[in-house]
């Protein structure tokens, strides 16, 4: 999703196809050698203040240093661990009391001071971080923001904004706060389980509203690991275990996130007993990986969703039936066994099987290959004699839209044509002025694991990432009484009917779900890497 969330919607294969957290270059070789200490391989993270931290390499760090107010089960249920409780009467004021005897590694008291002060610099405007648009659903949000000024010709300061501090959030007492939203979304407890939402101490600031000089270098959290120095930029992150920590104790005693550059150079260094997790085999890799790991070489779900969006406002694809037969066109299985040899999933949904709510199948005989009931179909629509899909050349989509194109070719009878354009953003530009570009390659990765955050934004009208111009006022009202609901149980039941519409419809074509490809090392044992690519630091051990 470019614009406000530029990191969601995904360019290529360091966000989606096999979400890459990181590349190497090199590390140093003065990492803690003790036991219990293993090696993660990262991305040099864009930072680290949990609300600028919008990318896998720095939550995967943030994960270390920081304990959430919930964390999420297998069923992607929010589960409290920093919080005592989190209720809510109505959906719109929710009530946050805090588990006591919680401690920064400074000694501070983790109080609900932390919170609001962390979310209210994360909100403010003019601080333009990441993540802030996580916070549009908290009471007060508009006034935070800076309103661009016109009517004078020339460049203009754009004014302040209204206020500093959201008026959605209320201190009740040392362990507890409200959250008072605009309007009511039973969903909120998941949304708070995003690293936006985490606490900064005092010590993060060396003023109101401003970050200390040096903070994000040696940042200070709640969580079950401290840093040990600073964070050498290009190179590694070494933290160790906090003592005393009163939440969930790891079974490691540290961990150093060594910093790459190359996903190959990652990939030597695992064979190599020099990295203990890769959370993403490359491409490159991926076919001598079983050889050369075994059961080291494992998979996962994740959140990732691909899929090729029809430009509905344009004519020749306004025919639901074109849509329908361009998909029962493409053999997903083929192009995920053949070309992602199996690192991915054929996708027959709208939504991630990450997602409470995931039902299989729910696309139908739209998203089945059927090379000639789809000729039949075409035929009868009178589709097109030439298709376009237009990717980004950057995100090495180049094969399997070559091989989509030529599956659609032969099924048929088209001329179908893959054309990259040099950048994601030159894409969406084109895309954004409606220029005729054929199908539009695009990619998803869920912020929270709730339906509503792939249906809202990628379907109902105007949403943020509807780069093809659906619409449709029964989805929307749906996707609505959703949110509105007043359990996650009843808003599901919503937003599956939401979901039957767009399988009906077909506003996109569902391609692949993506999967978590790792591996570890000999040394290490019960790994796993959850729905958001990161490394699970709590069931981690070291073999004995």
């Amino acid at each position: 999703m470019l614009g406000n969330r530029p990191w969601k919607m995904a360019v290529g294969a360091t966000a989606i196809a096999l979400l890459a957290a990181g590349c190497s270059g090199g590390g140093s070789e003065d990492t803690d050698t003790a036991s219990k200490s293993i090696v993660v391989g990262i991305g040099e993270p864009q930072h680290l203040i949990p609300s600028n931290t919008t990318e896998t390499g720095g939550a995967q760090v943030l994960a270390a240093l920081f304990y959430p107010l919930v964390d999420f089960d297998e069923q992607s249920k929010p589960v409290e661990v920093g919080a005592e409780s989190i209720t809510s009467d109505d959906n719109k004021l929710w009530t946050v009391k805090l588990k006591s005897g919680f401690t920064f590694s400074n000694g501070e008291p983790v109080v609900s001071d932390n919170f609001i002060d962390a979310w209210n610099y994360g909100a403010y405007g003019p601080n333009a971080q990441g993540a802030s648009y996580f916070y549009e659903r908290i009471e007060g949000y508009a006034d935070l923001q800076s309103v661009d000024p016109d009517g004078e010709e020339g460049p203009k300061k754009a004014p302040e904004p209204k206020a500093k501090t959201l008026t959605g959030l209320k201190k009740v007492d040392d362990s507890t706060f409200t959250v008072t939203l605009s309007a009511p979304f039973a969903g909120w407890e998941s949304v708070m389980g995003y690293t936006a939402f985490l606490p900064l101490p005092k010590a993060a600031f060396s003023a109101p509203g401003v970050i200390a000089d040096g903070f994000e270098d040696a940042i200070i959290g709640n969580g079950p690991f401290k840093m040990k120095g600073v964070w050498e930029h290009d190179s590694q992150i070494v933290t160790e275990k906090v003592d005393g920590f009163k939440g969930n104790v790891p079974k490691v005693d540290a961990v150093t996130f060594k910093i790459y550059q190359d996903q190959k150079a990652e990939y030597a260094d695992l064979t190599a007993g020099n990295v203990d997790v890769q959370t993403s085999i490359p491409i490159e890799s991926l076919a001598a990986a079983p050889g050369d790991l075994g059961d080291r070489f494992q998979k996962s779900p994740s959140s990732s969703f691909q899929f090729v969006g029809f430009p509905t406002f344009q004519e020749e694809f306004k025919n639901v039936d074109v849509r329908r037969a361009i998909s029962m066109a493409i053999n997903r299985q083929e192009i995920t066994d053949q070309i992602f040899l199996g690192s991915q999933t054929p996708a027959t949904g709208f939504v991630s099987p990450a997602v409470a709510g995931y039902r299989e199948n729910t696309c139908g005989d739209n998203c089945k290959y059927d090379a000639a009931a789809a000729k039949t179909l075409y035929d009868a629509a009178k589709g097109p004699k030439k298709i376009q899909v237009t990717y980004n050349a950057d995100g090495g989509h180049k094969a399997w839209v070559d091989a989509m194109c030529n599956q659609i070719n032969k099924s048929l009878g088209v001329e179908c044509t893959g054309v990259g354009e040099p950048k994601f953003a030159d894409l969406l530009t084109k895309v954004e002025k409606k220029e005729p570009v054929g199908l539009i390659r695009l990619g998803w990765v869920m912020d929270y694991p709730l339906m509503e955050n792939y249906l809202g934004p990628l379907y109902a009208t105007g949403g943020s990432s509807n780069y093809y111009g659906y619409s449709n006022p029964a989805f929307d009202n749906l996707v609505k009484e959703g949110s509105a609901a007043k359990t996650t149980d009843e808003a599901i039941t919503k937003w599956q009917a939401a979901e039957d519409i767009l399988a009906k419809d077909m506003p996109v074509i569902p391609l692949r779900f993506g999967q978590n490809v790792y591996g570890h090392s000999e040394k290490v044992k019960n790994v796993t890497v959850d729905i958001f690519t990161k490394v699970d630091l709590y069931k981690i051990e070291v073999n004995s």
